[in-house]
């Protein structure tokens, strides 16, 4: 069994002496592990760091097994990563998410392409954040927990939409929350692709959509708790002046 394929490191780890255990998200196969032999060596170790871009060829005597990979570097983002406390904190959240919610060895070519666009705009702090919001609305829909932000779900309005179900995930407008205003989520005009886009906004945007990753994906996958690398993300970007 072997087959080529570009991917996005997602996590290393060490195997034995001198090999490593990389995760890797690639177009046409998902999310898929693989040893590399030298791996932990000095001359790959620099290498092989999460958010690099990947060739890799896979090979295993039978499909189930984990396989050997054979990696060679396509692009680094070690320099973007490194450029900025908000770039680290970003690479580790997106990586951690991924590897968090994407089942093994199950093609998502979209999201794929989505993700790589996003790292490549690393080290760009005026367009990250944005960047990031529309992708994490994405990875939702990806995983079948997309918001439906289209209509009012209680008059089918289509203006004045400000806020979002927590339990359907649909928008609802001011006229139909009614005295159920307070128990409804904030959405806030950036998640419309309205607005100029701040940094509060789109803050508020990632308090609604971290509520969907928390009580309804994560749920699904057995209740384990996000990443803690999306709450030091949310951190960051609270303090930013």
């Amino acid at each position: 069994m072997e087959w080529r394929d570009h991917g996005i490191l997602l996590s290393m780890r060490r195997h034995g002496e001198n090999s490593a255990i990389i995760d890797v998200f690639t177009k046409a196969h998902g999310r898929h592990a693989g040893m590399v032999r030298g791996g932990a060596s000095r001359k790959l170790a620099p290498v092989l760091q999460p958010g690099a871009q990947l060739d890799v060829a896979w090979r295993a005597r039978l499909e189930d097994h984990l396989g050997s990979y054979h990696a060679e570097l396509l692009r680094s983002r070690a320099a973007a990563a490194m450029s900025g406390r908000l770039a680290l904190a970003g690479l580790n959240t997106v990586t951690a998410l991924l590897s968090f919610c994407l089942p093994e060895r199950e093609p998502h070519p979209e999201l794929y392409t989505r993700s790589e666009q996003l790292l490549d705009l690393l080290g760009n702090e005026e367009l990250w954040p944005l960047a990031f919001l529309r992708w994490e609305l994405g990875l939702l829909e990806e995983m079948g927990f997309g918001l439906d932000l289209t209509a009012c779900a209680v008059t089918g309005a289509r203006n004045r939409l400000e806020f979002v179900s927590p339990k359907s995930g649909r928008a609802v407008s001011r006229e139909g929350a009614g005295e159920w205003a307070d128990r409804l989520l904030p959405l806030p005009p950036v998640m419309l692709g309205e607005g100029d886009a701040g940094d509060a906004e789109i803050l508020q945007a990632l308090r609604t959509t971290g509520h969907f990753l928390e009580t309804h994906l994560a749920p699904s996958l057995g209740n384990r708790p996000l990443p803690e690398a999306r709450g030091r993300l949310m951190h960051l970007l609270s303090r930013r002046p």
